[in-house]
């Protein structure tokens, strides 16, 4: 008796290591699409500002996962690299499907709080706002990392004391002015051209800026600090 109930208990412990064998071969066969996207998101994250970590959802066992011999991970379309998203994979061997995969992205880094209320027409200074270190993925994808994008520009609407500072919420400051006196450069191989001029209309640095010359002539060029406007030779 002792040793049929033996028995039973190895057929039992038997039963077990093949339950877990199996299991171990399903986690084995999704190694190659969890390393397939690893790399992929190693390389799509590179140029975020901070330090990027990111976790995917646990993938339910699916017998077309062992079958594919290579996938290809894609971004949807309206998806961004940031906090929540979704990422598509593509098996294009030996048969053709897609998955979308749910993914956190988070990104440890710096970026800007309004140390006070800003009021539309300010013009921010380096007082008006503080560093503040945090996960950037749990914040609009335009949100300010560097004093400098935001210092010297103009507020558009107002935006409250403490709250994370966003491009949108600021305007560049205009490199030219309508009505005001400009200078026109042109620049060809060892020679420069230079006019005087009125800007017909406001532009920031870089924006199309229409000048009128002494002479009445009506010409377009690029907007530059220091109301200067590039024309092209």
């Amino acid at each position: 008796m002792h040793i049929k109930g033996l028995g039973k208990r190895l057929n039992k412990i038997a039963a077990r290591l093949v339950a877990l064998l199996l299991a171990s071969g399903g986690a084995m066969a999704q190694t190659p699409l969890m390393t397939t996207l690893d790399h992929y998101l190693q390389v799509q994250t590179q140029g975020l500002p901070g330090k990027v970590t990111y976790s995917i959802d646990k993938l339910d066992q699916n017998p077309r996962l062992a079958e594919c011999g290579a996938f290809e991970p894609f971004l949807p379309q309206g998806s961004r690299l940031w906090g929540k998203t979704t990422i598509g994979v593509r098996c294009v061997a030996p048969t053709n499907w897609t998955i979308y995969l749910p993914v956190r992205i988070s990104i440890l880094g710096t970026y800007l709080l309004t140390t006070r209320q800003l009021a539309p027409g300010q013009t921010v200074s380096a007082s008006d706002v503080v560093a503040q270190n945090g996960d950037l993925g749990s914040l609009p994808n335009n949100v300010l990392t560097d004093p400098a994008q935001a210092i010297g520009k103009t507020v558009k609407n107002g935006v409250a004391a403490g709250q994370p500072l966003r491009n949108d919420f600021l305007i560049a400051p205009w490199a030219v002015q309508q009505g005001q006196s400009v200078r026109l450069l042109s620049s060809g191989d060892g020679f420069i051209v230079s006019n005087e001029g009125k800007a017909l209309n406001n532009a920031v640095n870089g924006q199309i800026v229409q000048v009128r010359t002494h002479s009445g002539q009506v010409v377009s060029g690029v907007a530059r600090n220091g109301a200067v406007v590039e024309v092209a030779y």
